[in-house]
């Protein structure tokens, strides 16, 4: 069989299987971030010792797949944000940026206000608020 029969009779299993391949990248829902970004968690409960923890505005901490950030410099509720670690777009962990007052992921650039609510960039899908209380000196984390 010479060269080009032998490409010949490749070219359509190929063209087959490259259709079926981009038919089913295209069916993957990009919206909450498809296969690969993880669910919020659930259950999360946790206590963060403010006299050693989270001691100045714009500091920010992780625990239980959880991200915790001080707002204000007051032992209240309003003065701190928790929010799901996880970016609703592919799950890579975001941070949070004080300057900005805003959670930013450094794979592909989703920005979510302290509300959760996406502003910018390729996620779609809000990140989970955690509910927060403060008693004494005491964060108390919840969802």
């Amino acid at each position: 069989m010479k060269r080009r029969d032998f490409l010949g009779t490749l070219t359509a299993p190929v063209a087959v299987a490259c259709t079926a391949c981009l038919a089913a990248a295209c069916s993957k829902s990009s919206e909450g971030g498809g296969n690969n970004a993880p669910q919020p968690p659930s259950n999360v409960n946790f206590t963060i010792n403010l006299n050693s923890q989270l001691t100045t505005v714009g500091s920010s901490l992780s625990q239980s797949g959880v991200i915790v950030a001080r707002l204000a410099a007051a032992n209240q509720p309003s003065s701190f944000v928790a929010v799901q670690e996880s970016c609703t777009h592919q799950g890579t962990n975001i941070n949070f940026s004080a300057a900005n007052n805003q959670f930013i992921c450094p794979n592909h650039g989703a920005i979510f206000n302290t509300s959760g609510a996406n502003v910018g960039g390729q996620s779609t899908a809000p990140l989970k608020v955690y509910t927060v209380a403060v008693s004494g000196t005491n964060l108390t984390v919840t969802g």
